[in-house]
This record gives structure tokens, C-alpha cells and sequence, in this order.
């Protein structure tokens, strides 16, 4: 058993490209259901489980008033690694076959409006220095093109081209793509570059965002830096690297942008997940609707 979890975490590094904070939830979730079934069931190994166990567990985190999306987001951890181990011809066949999420009311998040990113990108003074130009490009990067923080982290020097205002991303599954940038942000780029030069040590010289320090950025301090600037604007309960994501999209479909050419711009597989996007841009619709009908006046 503990040969295939060393696997399947090579499997979601190395093959699904995953980040480390998601290969981490994705243990964490599966040491919990192992546990579950060494104390209520006496057994080891989640690799010989039934469905009937998993279920056991399912009632359990219910009773606990664990939400149904994390319940979901659990089984989900659960049903990868049979999935793997099924790949792997490890067992015959998955005990969450049949299974089904339970139902959760879907979350709408609130993407930023445009005086909010109007006032961080335009209202308030970053340095000049390393930090400063590097932390102005982020939050512009995120809002200009839609890009995973994940994506963001791991972008490479060699991707950015500057005569073609184009970045080379790698999005999940391993599948590449090209976004073009605003001559506005390579500009903010050429600046980085130059401060990015000037580093006294650099150490992962093949990442194109670094520390002060020299290295790869991280998930949380990403996270922290686009949490910090969007608190001095708004108000907002949420403020992450998600949420600009959102806001790209919103915008761009409240400004006549239509659905597939966003969906290719985020690197979505499929038009579904693209529309959860769209009830924003819905409220755009429902305006413009009212003041130009005939029948509203």
C-alpha cells in the first residue's frame, strides 16, 4: 500500500502537474480515510476497501457537519487514487463506481469590480524597487490574462516573449497554451527583467517570478501578496489569485467576449466550466435588456 501512495504521489506531481499544496490535500484526505477504517473497521490498507466503508465514512463526516463540498471534495481525493490504482492494474475495479457527490448549493463568487482594479493598479504607489515592480506585475498579469496562480508560479523564463506579446503557459493535465499580453504589460515586464537582473544571487534561474532571495515563489506568499494590496480597496471577504481569475473572465464576457474564446484564454476543457463564470455577466445582460427593449420604455 504504501509503495502505490509513493506512486500516486509521483503520478500527481510528475504526470498531473499538480502543485505541492494540492498533492498534500490530496494525502491529507486519504491519511483521514485511513484511519477511519483502522479504527472502525480494524483494517490497514484503503487499497481493499468496499464501497460500504466509504460510506461508512460519508455518514460520519454528515453527522459531524462537515459541509457536503468538502465531503465531495474528499471522496474526490479518494476516487483519484482508485482511479490510479485501477490505471495501474492494482485492482480490478473502483469502489466508488457508483457512487454519487452528494448536493451542494453552488457558491457564487464575487469577482472585483473595475474601480477596484482601477484603484490597486492605478491608485497606489509601489516602489521602485525589485519587490515593488514584481508584486505591480503579478496583480496585472493575473487581470490581464486569467492565469492560475499555479501557472503563474511555475512560468517559465524561457515562455515569455516579449517581441510576440505572448506567454507559453502549462495548465492542468499537462496541456500548454499561449496567451497573448497587452503592450501595456510588457512594458511592466521589461521592467521586472531588469530588476530580476540585478538580483545578487539567483537560484531557480529557469522560473521567470522570484524571490528576493533568488527562488521560486510559493502558493501562500502569492496569496498573501494579492490579499494585502486588494484589502487597502476592498471590502470584499474573499480577496485571493482565484478571484482575479474571475474577475478577468466576468469582465471580459460583460464586455462582449464570448464564451468560447474565454474558455480557451483560462484553459478550461470544457464550456461548463467556463459558464460558472457567467452570472455576472448575466446581471450586464439583464441591464442592457432593460434600457434598450422597446417594451421597458
Amino acid at each position: 500500500m504504501e509503495n502505490n501512495k509513493l506512486s500516486f504521489k509521483d503520478y500527481l506531481e510528475k504526470e498531473k502537474n499538480y502543485s505541492p499544496h494540492t498533492v498534500k490535500a490530496y494525502f491529507d484526505d486519504l491519511l483521514e480515510f485511513e484511519r477511519f477504517i483502522h479504527l472502525n473497521f480494524d483494517q490497514q490498507n484503503i487499497d481493499e476497501v468496499n464501497y460500504s466503508q466509504i460510506r461508512s465514512w460519508i455518514v460520519k463526516m454528515v453527522d459531524d457537519e462537515i459541509s457536503n463540498s468538502s465531503v465531495n471534495r474528499k471522496i474526490s481525493s479518494l476516487r483519484a487514487y482508485y482511479k490510479f490504482l485501477l490505471k495501474a492494474k492494482q485492482i480490478a475495479a473502483s469502489p466508488l463506481l457508483k457512487h454519487k457527490a452528494l448536493k451542494s448549493p453552488k457558491k457564487i463568487q464575487i469577482p472585483f469590480s473595475e474601480k477596484e482594479l482601477d484603484d490597486v493598479l492605478n491608485h497606489i504607489a509601489y516602489s521602485d524597487d525589485f519587490e515593488g515592480v514584481r508584486n505591480k506585475l503579478i496583480i496585472d498579469l493575473f487581470y490581464a490574462t486569467g492565469i492560475r496562480r499555479t501557472e503563474l508560479i511555475h512560468l517559465k523564463l524561457s515562455n515569455v516573449d516579449l517581441s510576440g506579446n505572448t506567454l507559453k503557459v502549462l495548465g492542468k493535465r499537462n496541456k500548454e497554451r499561449i496567451l497573448p499580453i497587452l503592450p501595456i504589460i510588457s512594458k511592466q515586464f521589461r521592467k521586472y527583467i531588469q530588476q530580476r537582473s540585478c538580483l545578487e544571487e539567483i537560484k531557480d534561474s529557469e522560473y521567470f517570478f522570484l524571490t528576493l532571495k533568488g527562488i521560486k515563489m510559493n502558493d501562500s506568499l502569492v496569496y498573501r501578496l494579492i490579499n494585502y494590496y486588494f484589502s487597502n480597496v476592498s471590502e470584499k471577504v474573499k480577496k485571493s489569485p482565484h478571484i482575479l481569475r474571475h474577475t478577468f473572465a466576468t469582465h471580459l464576457l460583460n464586455n462582449g467576449a464570448d464564451l468560447n474564446s474565454v474558455k480557451e484564454l483560462l484553459g478550461h476543457s470544457s464550456l461548463a466550466s467556463t459558464q460558472v463564470y457567467t452570472h455576472s455577466s448575466l446581471n450586464e445582460l439583464k441591464k442592457v435588456y432593460k434600457n434598450a427593449h422597446p417594451r421597458n420604455k
